[in-house]
């Protein structure tokens, strides 16, 4: 176990140099540690004025920007898995990506600033989950989970429907692909005035996650037990899906869709220090942080176009999610 951090903690050290020194403009180690010092020291820079602008007006958002997204929904996704007692649900179930997704192609669509699509993508996403809460709310007869899981599913194709509209009305020369890029993710047009208006938001839903990590182990105990225990049931489920859906819809509102970080992330983490969520859920944060940092460190050196975000985290998490899957299938 101790092991299993080790290396979470080493590959996060090794991906932020990698993304720190990688680029149109290669940085070395030693320039980046002397360009800090120069920072701190107020001295000139051994950088390059271009380089220099490069590493701390470009570079460094967008490696914050990474950081906060994936170990939001890498955080999000082990808490959805464990009150849900399903590995396989992930933050968006609930239809909080197709909601964000809806509001930022329709502010694209109505020619609105980059602030309001964020906006507007924020508003949507947490609209659509309380939808979906209020649909569940509204059915006795039925689990509670399971309706809350159809619910979302169902909605979330309603959503998507919505999306495949505003796309078919779009300008197809301008509008259409400033919709589909938005749609594929990405870190690229992050602005460190963006990410500070919305990291305090994806911060106030991990803390909560992280102090009730203990509290969703029991949410894996059958309801009439977990109630036996003194835990309340109900109200922690909705706390949690509201931390949960908050930082979900923030990180979305900031990078647009990233798929399979909060459904493969967890399954990794789990690898390394165990399926207890005091340890996972932290861990799941960790290795997300690290995994999009990666992605997107991949997605503006690996060609000589910047690859959408999106594509990335699919190519990498659906292969690796259906190797888990087979070698689950071998072990039982």
């Amino acid at each position: 176990m101790v092991l299993g951090w080790l290396l979470a903690g080493g590959l996060l050290a090794a991906v932020l140099l990698w993304a720190l020194a990688a680029g149109q403009f290669p940085i070395a180690p030693g320039q980046l540690w002397q360009s800090l010092l120069a920072r701190l020291q107020g001295a000139a820079s051994p950088l390059s004025p271009a380089a220099e602008t490069v590493l701390w007006n470009i570079r460094l958002p967008r490696i914050a920007a990474g950081l906060a997204v994936g170990a939001t929904l890498a955080a999000a996704g082990a808490a959805y898995q464990g009150m849900f007692r399903n590995p396989l649900v992930s933050p968006d179930i609930l239809g909080v990506s197709s909601g964000a997704g809806l509001g930022a192609a329709l502010a694209i669509l109505l020619g609105w600033s980059m602030a309001a699509v964020q906006t507007l993508a924020f508003a949507g996403g947490l609209a659509a989950v309380a939808i979906v809460l209020s649909i569940s709310a509204g059915v006795r007869r039925h689990d509670p989970v399971l309706v809350l899981v159809l619910a979302g599913i169902a909605l979330g194709a309603l959503l998507g429907a919505g999306i495949a509209l505003i796309k078919t009305l779009a300008d197809p020369n301008t509008q259409l692909p400033s919709i589909t890029f938005w749609l594929m993710g990405g870190l690229n047009a992050v602005t460190g005035s963006e990410l500070a208006a919305t990291a305090p938001v994806m911060l106030a839903a991990l803390l909560p996650l992280l102090a009730l990590r203990w509290r969703i182990n029991l949410l894996g105990l059958p309801d009439e037990e977990a109630l036996a225990l003194g835990v309340p049931v109900a109200r922690l489920r909705l706390v949690l899906v509201a931390c949960a859906t908050l930082g979900t819809a923030a990180a979305v509102s900031l990078s647009g869709i990233i798929g399979w970080v909060g459904l493969v992330v967890p399954h990794v983490a789990r690898l390394l220090v165990g399926p207890n969520l005091v340890r996972l859920l932290p861990a799941s944060a960790l290795l997300g942080a690290g995994f999009v940092v990666a992605a997107d460190t991949l997605a503006r050196s690996v060609a000589r176009i910047e690859l959408p975000l999106g594509i990335l985290t699919a190519l990498v998490g659906a292969p690796f999610f259906l190797y888990l899957l087979s070698r689950t299938g071998r072990h039982e």
